[in-house]
């Protein structure tokens, strides 16, 4: 089976259905979407010269062409790179040559920074929209090339807390997978209806490209390749029967954004990535209706552990509502979820353990890593690090993640990394990073350091260094961190000294 077959069903049955919207304005049909997609898949083998499994990068912000490219690499029967284009140059030069890649798709204004950090392994750079890319789409089309189940489709880098991201290996049976359960109990699509991207292509919202596709629906860009409430609001007045994947942050600021909207128009807003609190939830509810649904997963089994449904949520005349809204739902259609011991043995129900998921959805494994696969999938069992119990009803609840992730507006952010760079200091002898809880952002970075370094000089190390969003927004000085016996640093109470130091007040400071 290979992905790409939906597409090509849908340009020949379908082939005048709009497939592809900039904004509010028609861009492809479905027969212009699947000739693009195959002329590219001709070009990729017979004139950059690229082989079965071979790797291709797409690093870009939203964009209409990221869907072309993202069905011609699979139409060629070539692996895709999705690469988060708000990582530094530097992050993404070890993602394209760790996954060996040979061609990159690079979105506007990237290729100076992408050449820059260039491996040897990368044999061709493409910038979307040049004349070099419109150069491909004028080749001959390729049929769709034969693939198996578990044959790679996607290397889907998710960071780890060994401080390098990790590739998890996507096959075309994960995502076809992870798109029935999409489409089963997240969101039912129908032709015509359409998915709009203000979350990265890259990740989440891109995942969900299939399930439209193969229900025949319209996926709509941004103008802006961002996100905005006021342009999706718009975008969703326009076309109607909107979805859209969003982090809890967004739908905060969808909520408190003071423009009209019509809330007929959004048909599910999926959220994911990190928990919502119950009172923005209820608010959300208040302002648009019905219209939410949660899923819980990970890169390693993309979207699809558990989802907490539209009807759920909506309904609030169930005794544990709120109970409910504070869970991850039950465990989704595709897979098997349950809580095991130290050791794997399943718990009972209400006990806390680690969450493990089996099915169709988990990954091969991670990229030429064959310990941490190893780790990561024992007996087939999916090991995610996180914690939590799972009640009499069958709803998830998290409690604690086990691999000190911090999840800021969304996004994960591994301290590890980020410890790495502030080591490079001279004047940093150690460092931890934490997250700390935020209102807006659910978390923000902070870093601890033993040491004497300027805190302008650490942010501006950390600005050469990794992505933005990665920087720690307080840095801490401290004579020594906390640690155990083992001269481990003790992150739990470091947690604790850093609430009680955001919670103490001048009256407090002064006694």
């Amino acid at each position: 089976m290979n992905l790409a077959a939906w597409l090509t069903r849908a340009a020949q049955s379908f082939p005048d259905l709009p497939a592809v919207a900039r904004g509010t304005a028609p861009l492809l049909t479905y027969h212009q979407l699947g000739d693009n997609a195959a002329r590219l898949a001709g070009a990729l083998r017979h004139r950059l010269g690229l082989a079965e499994d071979d790797r291709v990068a797409i690093v870009s912000k939203n964009t209409p062409e990221y869907i072309e490219i993202l069905y011609g690499i699979w139409q060629a029967g070539l692996i895709a790179v999705p690469i988060n284009a708000k990582l530094h140059g530097a992050e993404i030069g070890w993602i394209l040559e760790h996954s060996g890649c040979k061609a990159l798709f690079a979105g506007p204004d990237l290729e100076t920074t992408l050449e820059a950090h260039r491996p040897d392994n990368l044999q061709h750079l493409v910038p979307i929209g040049s004349s070099d890319y419109k150069a491909l789409l004028s080749a001959d089309p390729l049929p769709v090339v034969a693939r198996r189940p578990d044959d790679l489709a996607w290397l889907f880098y998710t960071s780890g807390t060994t401080g390098r991201p990790k590739g998890a290996m996507l096959t075309h049976r994960n995502l076809a997978a992870a798109t029935y359960g999409y489409l089963i109990d997240v969101d039912p699509t129908a032709p015509g209806d359409c998915l709009v991207h203000g979350a990265p292509m890259s990740h989440g919202s891109g995942i969900y490209i299939m399930g439209t596709i193969a229900r025949c629906g319209l996926n709509v860009v941004p103008e802006s390749g961002g996100f905005y409430p006021a342009e999706l609001f718009a975008i969703a007045a326009h076309w109607r029967n909107a979805s859209l994947f969003a982090a809890p942050t967004m739908i905060k600021r969808l909520t408190e954004h003071p423009g009209d909207a019509d809330p007929t128009a959004l048909r599910t807003i999926v959220w994911g990535g990190a928990p919502m609190h119950v009172a923005d939830t209820e608010r959300a509810l208040d302002r648009f209706g019905p219209c939410f649904a949660q899923i819980y997963g990970q890169g390693e089994t993309p979207m699809t552990a558990t989802v907490l449904s539209k009807a759920v949520i909506a309904d609030r005349t169930h005794p544990r509502w709120r109970e409910r809204l504070g869970s991850a739902g039950i465990t989704n259609v595709a897979a098997e979820v349950r809580i095991g011991d130290a050791d794997g043995r399943p718990l009972s129900t209400g006990e806390t353990g680690e969450i493990m998921v089996r099915g169709d959805t988990v990954m091969a494994g991670y990229w030429t890593d064959k310990a941490a696969s190893a780790a990561a999938i024992r007996d087939g069992w999916l090991y995610t690090g996180d914690v939590g119990a799972v009640d009499a009803d069958g709803f998830l609840t998290l409690k604690d993640r086990s691999k000190d992730v911090i999840i800021s507006g969304g996004s994960n952010i591994y301290p590890r990394e980020v410890e790495e760079v502030l080591l490079r200091h001279p004047a940093v002898r150690e460092v931890s990073v934490i997250g700390r809880p935020d209102p807006d952002w659910g978390e923000i970075v902070v870093a601890y350091i033993a040491g004497n370094a300027a805190p302008e000089e650490l942010d501006a190390l950390c600005r050469d260094s990794i992505a933005r969003f990665k920087r720690p927004k307080d840095y801490v000085l401290t004579d020594a961190l906390p640690k155990n016996n083992y001269g481990k640093i003790l992150k739990t109470e470091l947690r604790d000294r850093d609430r009680s130091k955001i919670e103490t007040t001048p009256e407090d400071e002064s006694t």
